[in-house]
């Protein structure tokens, strides 16, 4: 393997594009060759996002098709997809094709939904659209990094921002059998899960100083946190989630509540987070309860933990753009390519967001 990766983002010009793009720019071994959007072909990525202005000086977005000729026969290639729901699979077929035919080896990192489920009936279930690539799907796994230590597929559909708080949280307790296998989820997220098209409820001032609830045990996401908590705890779960939409631009914090089976303190529930984590960078069991602020921009999770002995509840906090992004196909991607999965991520946040 050379020293250099090359790696192509598509859907390049949303706001996990340009995390994605942020998080390559600042990584030593992933090296930008693509930043793909129809939407935006031709113009400098800083007009679209100032803040990488300097990181991405005379870099361009391409259209989906006008980088393909480009790749190197026989090379390497990181591909980012940061595509909407229903269009990705599409592109992201298009592209392996392509690298097939130029013996190119490729690891794909799917943020949208559409390898999140392992069948296509389940996806289309849900979605109610036609998926894009049903014959791509076994060459896919979902699951986060922190539940499994290998897997045999070399491709990954990273879970969602919202499942990929919820699954921190909820997979060591469904995992310890200390609680019944039925969890409600109450989860608050930013403006920015939204996506960068202005909408009736991330409008700013019907935002700002606000919080409301949204899809209250209707949202589509329900079935996905089930299925994966399901097939990473080992036991099958229920899931009742309400989602609010919060009056800020980054971040998720959710809380689980769940029934135990029998008296649990919270000094042994602790314990089978900080066993369950013990061995993974990205996740800390904080004494306090979780805060925004200390992961927001970050690729941290932070959870805490109580129980009045018949019940308990699970705080998890993390960067919805990062950790439940980006940050987290990064962190599968460098795993795929058998890099430390800190590489590139552990750049100290901002404080004070």
């Amino acid at each position: 393997m050379s020293d250099v990766i090359p790696a192509v983002v598509l859907g390049a010009s949303g706001y996990v594009g340009g995390e994605l793009l942020r998080l390559i720019a600042g990584h030593p071994r992933f090296e930008l060759a693509a930043a793909v959007s129809d939407s935006r072909a031709g113009s400098s990525i800083g007009d679209t996002f100032g803040h990488l202005s300097q990181a991405m000086r005379g870099v361009s977005f391409v259209a989906r098709d006008a980088w393909l000729h480009q790749a190197e026969p026989g090379s390497n290639l990181a591909l980012f997809s940061a595509a909407p729901h229903g269009a990705s699979a599409g592109a992201i077929a298009k592209a392996l094709g392509a690298a097939d035919k130029r013996g190119i080896e490729v690891h794909v990192v799917d943020s949208s939904a559409d390898f999140r489920y392992a069948s296509q009936s389940e996806y289309e279930a849900v979605y109610n659209i036609e998926h894009g690539a049903p014959e791509l799907l076994d060459r896919f796994v979902c699951v986060l990094p922190e539940h499994v230590d290998t897997v045999e597929a070399p491709h990954v559909g990273h879970p969602g921002c919202f499942a990929t708080a919820t699954l921190l949280a909820t997979v060591p307790l469904i995992g310890s059998g200390l609680t019944e296998a039925e969890v409600y989820v109450s989860g608050i997220t930013g403006s920015t899960g939204s996506g960068r098209d202005p909408k009736v409820g991330t409008h700013h001032p019907e935002r700002n100083s606000n919080l409301y609830a949204y899809k209250p045990l209707a949202h589509r996401h329900a079935p996905e946190m089930a299925g994966l908590t399901t097939a990473a705890a080992g036991r099958e779960t229920r899931v009742h989630f309400v989602p609010h939409s919060g009056p800020f631009a980054r971040g998720i914090h959710v809380t689980v509540h769940a029934k135990t089976v029998s008296d649990v303190s919270e000094t042994q529930l602790r314990d089978v987070y900080e066993q369950a984590y013990s061995n993974t960078p990205f996740v800390e069991v904080v004494q306090a309860t979780p805060r925004l602020k200390d992961v927001v921009a970050s690729n941290m999770c932070h959870i805490s933990v109580a129980s009045d002995g018949e019940s308990v509840a699970v705080l998890c906090a993390i960067d919805n753009l990062v950790k439940g992004a980006a940050g987290g196909a990064m962190q599968w991607m460098n795993r795929l390519w058998s890099l430390p999965e800190t590489t590139g991520l552990t750049t100290p946040a901002p404080g004070w967001t």
